[in-house]
Order: C-alpha cells, then sequence, then structure tokens
C-alpha cells in the first residue's frame, strides 16, 4: 500500500515537471557566504520568479554572457608561452601595465613608466597570466550566479571545470604564489604592486560556496581549492612582495587586505580576518580619506575618478566582512569627520554628469562604478540618501548587469 502510494506521488511529481530534475532554494542547505549577501540573492530570485522587469533585464544579459561562458575556457596558466624567471610554468606571471620601452636605448630597456597609458603587452596571452585570469574569473563569476538564478546543472559543472583546471588540477593548475606579477623589464622580475591582480579572484570564494549545492563541485574539490587559498593567504602574510603590499599607501593595500581577509575567512582563519578588519578603519579611512571625503594618493593619477571608486569598493569590502565581527566601519567616523559617507558623497554628484569631473581623468569615466556603491550605501550607511543618483545611473542603461543582481 506505501508503494502503491509512493508511485503515485512520484508519477504525480514527474509529470508536473516534465521529468526534469527538480532544483529550488527552499531544498537546499541554507547559503553561507563571505561578501556577497545569502538573502539579497534569494530575494533576486525571487524577483526573477515574478518577472520584475528591471532585475529580468539584467538577467538576460547575464544568461547571454553565460552562454558564452559554457564555451570559454579553460584557462591555465600553462597555457603562455612566455616561461617565468623560476623555470616553471605553473607560476603565475604579468607585466606592469603602465610601463613601456625605452625609446633611448637599442634595447628599450629599462622600461620607463606612463601612468595611465596602458601597454598592450600587458594582456598579451601569450606572455603573460593576466588577461586569462581575468576572463576565468569573470567566466566563473557569471557561470555561478547563473547557475543559482535557474538551477541549470550545466553551468555549475562549467564553472567547476574551470575552477578545477585554474586552482586544482596537477598538470594546469598556478601555484600559490605571486612572485612574478607585473615585471618591469629591466628592473624587476616581479613586483608586490602585481598582488592587486588576484583580488579579482575574490568573488570565487562565494562562488564555490554556491557551487557546493550543486552537484558538481565535491567536498574533495571543496577541500582542495580550500587549501590552495591556505597556501596563497600564507604566501600573502609572509613573503616581502605580500608585506610590502600591505604597507603601500593608496588603493594597492586596501585591496590587498580585501582579499587577505576574503581568503582568510574562506579557509577559516577567522583571526587573521578579525585582526585585518580592527586595521581598517585607522589604516585605510582615516589614512586615505580627507574630511571632505577626496582621496588625495588616488586623485593624483591620471585617472582620478576610476581610481578614487576603484579605492572604495574594496574599502566596502572591508566594511561587508566587518559587519561579522561587530565592527561598524560603514559609519565610523574620526574625530575630524574622515569617513566612507563622505568619500561617497564626494563622487556621488559625478554620476549624473563626470564631463565636470575637476581632476585629471585621461580615459572617460565609468560612472556606473559609483552604482555597487551606493547600493550598499543605501541600506547600510545612516543619512545617505542615494536615490537621485541610483536612478541617473538606472535611466542611463549603463548599469552591469552583476551589480544589478548581486546588490538589490
Amino acid at each position: 500500500m506505501n508503494f502503491a502510494r509512493h508511485a503515485i506521488l512520484f508519477v504525480g511529481l514527474v509529470l508536473l515537471t516534465g521529468c526534469q530534475p527538480v532544483h529550488s532554494i527552499e531544498t537546499q542547505p541554507p547559503l553561507s557566504l563571505i561578501v556577497w549577501d545569502a538573502n539579497d540573492l534569494s530575494a533576486v530570485k525571487e524577483k526573477l520568479r515574478q518577472k520584475d522587469e528591471f532585475y529580468t533585464k539584467a538577467f538576460k544579459s547575464l544568461k547571454q554572457d553565460a552562454e558564452h561562458a559554457l564555451k570559454q575556457g579553460p584557462f591555465s596558466v600553462m597555457n603562455k608561452t612566455q616561461m617565468p624567471p623560476s623555470g616553471d610554468k605553473h607560476d603565475y606571471m604579468s607585466v606592469a601595465p603602465y610601463w613601456w620601452p625605452n625609446p633611448k636605448t637599442k634595447s628599450g630597456l629599462p622600461y620607463i613608466q606612463k601612468d595611465g597609458l596602458r601597454n598592450p603587452a600587458y594582456l598579451d596571452p601569450q606572455k603573460t597570466d593576466r588577461r586569462r585570469l581575468g576572463e576565468m574569473c569573470d567566466a566563473v563569476e557569471t557561470l555561478t550566479l547563473c547557475y543559482y538564478f535557474t538551477d541549470e546543472p550545466r553551468y555549475a559543472q562549467r564553472a567547476a571545470l574551470l575552477l578545477r583546471t585554474w586552482f586544482l588540477d596537477k598538470g594546469t593548475r598556478m601555484n600559490p604564489n605571486l612572485n612574478f606579477g607585473q615585471a618591469v623589464p629591466g628592473q624587476s622580475t616581479g613586483r608586490s604592486y602585481g598582488i592587486i591582480e588576484t583580488s579579482h579572484m575574490i568573488p570565487l570564494a562565494d562562488c564555490a560556496l554556491v557551487l557546493k549545492n550543486s552537484g558538481a563541485w565535491t567536498q574533495k574539490d571543496e577541500a582542495e581549492l580550500q587549501n590552495w587559498f591556505r597556501q596563497y593567504v600564507n604566501w600573502l602574510i609572509t613573503s616581502p612582495l605580500g608585506i610590502e603590499e600591505s604597507n603601500a599607501r593608496n588603493n594597492h593595500s586596501t585591496w590587498y587586505d580585501a582579499q587577505t581577509a576574503v581568503f582568510a575567512l574562506y579557509v577559516g582563519d577567522t583571526k587573521l580576518a578579525e585582526q585585518i578588519l580592527r586595521q581598517t578603519a585607522v589604516k585605510h579611512i582615516d589614512a586615505k580619506i580627507e574630511p571632505d571625503g577626496r582621496q588625495p594618493r588616488e586623485l593624483v593619477r591620471t585617472k582620478a575618478f576610476g581610481y578614487s571608486t576603484m579605492n572604495l569598493r574594496g574599502t566596502f569590502v572591508l566594511a561587508r566582512l566587518g559587519e561579522r565581527f561587530g565592527i561598524d566601519l560603514w559609519n565610523y567616523e574620526s574625530p575630524d569627520g574622515r569617513s566612507l559617507k563622505k568619500a561617497l558623497q564626494f563622487l556621488t554628484p559625478y554620476a549624473a554628469s563626470t564631463g565636470d569631473w575637476p581632476y585629471q581623468q585621461i580615459a572617460p569615466p565609468d560612472p556606473a562604478a559609483l552604482y555597487p556603491l551606493l547600493k550598499q550605501a543605501r541600506t547600510k550607511i545612516k543619512g545617505f540618501n542615494p536615490e537621485p543618483a541610483l536612478k541617473t545611473l538606472s535611466d542611463d542603461g549603463i548599469l552591469l548587469r552583476r551589480d544589478v543582481l548581486v546588490y538589490p
């Protein structure tokens, strides 16, 4: 009798679902994420179920990118033709983006700096890993989000393959160091500045946690990826290059701390993460933001708007992490008035007209970079009203689809 009843229920379920596997957020374990907010993602998923026009438009763009990402890669540091100075192709390598051959020497060495002017060699996939790293991180994030919002296994399977190829498989994995990042020919084989390139890996921690519910990412995969990041965190905090980057006075140390704290939390080192976050107010707000909201160490650059928003994005990552330790960086204010609120208020007027930006910006400014900052500030920073600027950005249609879906 019980068997017959179960059989009837099963047949009914098959008829209702069209023989497709059933996945839903309610039947999966609750997500525990690091930078992303599981409640935000769940809210967006519900908006998509309700066919909300704003989020549906962003999701259509995401899905198009995910379909493209299904055909990309897999990516590996082994794909470059140039050998790192170590003689081991598994070592990541890149060249400094703003350094060019010296016109005064026959060999072009040593390279000379042209701040803000990117040398095409920086993204040459034959000689460096920088482009591959960015494409891998972008594809994994896109596929993972598309998997989350659709519950379609094929997106998770491809994301898992890309992660295994870059980090885990013995023949293709990257060694957990950045000894040869942003080299300057004729001057150095690797510099501390290269460490900012692995800030692109920050979303991968949350991607791996989302993929754990998919069946495509095994416990063995998760353990091995955590071990990779454990080794990388150790390199970050003990290597001369890592220590030098942590002491940089501009956005480089912001993103160093952001990625080190994220990766530390991913591998369970809450002590290290908390230590970093308890230094953030003094190290990154007091030292880098003026009482009127200017970020002088970014304003001296040739892309002052871009670097100002970039530094603030890294500080916002730290503010999100601080919440789990009861550290309110969102509303922190120094005795003389330095705060994230002031920094964002300084930038917000330029959401409507970046043409009025009074500092140097040799490339067209990107006001859309303000969107995730404004969306987070709306619920996190007291007494801040981003609605006019958000409306301007939304009406302009320049928003990145992931920013819309991750920061509802």
